[in-house]
């Protein structure tokens, strides 16, 4: 709550990883997308001891406009230096950069 990341969301039993993205992206801000490459992935903890295993893909605007779902207050496009602006997820930019997806 009040901090910026990228659309994601757990699968649905059975939904393949390009599927659930496609739902999630859609949800989360009225855009459909065609999933491209994984990008990386992250593991992070959860509660009561769980972790939590992030695989983020690279994937394309085919159309809808952005609009924040029930679950976000705001969705927008940035440039980089808005970005490091934004109150982010803890480890987001660093990890974004790590895999080579924006300029250090």
């Amino acid at each position: 709550m009040g901090l910026w990341s990228i659309p994601g969301g757990r699968l649905e039993p059975g939904e393949t990883d390009a599927a659930g993205l496609r739902r999630e992206v859609q949800e989360e801000t009225g855009l459909h997308v065609e999933v491209g490459r994984l990008a990386g992935t992250v593991e992070r903890p959860g509660p009561g001891g769980v972790t939590y295993v992030i695989r983020d893909y690279l994937a394309a605007v085919t159309d809808g406009t952005p609009a924040a779902g029930d679950d976000a207050a705001d969705v927008r496009w940035c440039g980089m230096d808005e970005l490091a602006r934004l109150p982010l997820t803890e480890g987001l930019l660093d990890t974004l950069s790590g895999w080579g997806l924006l300029p250090r």
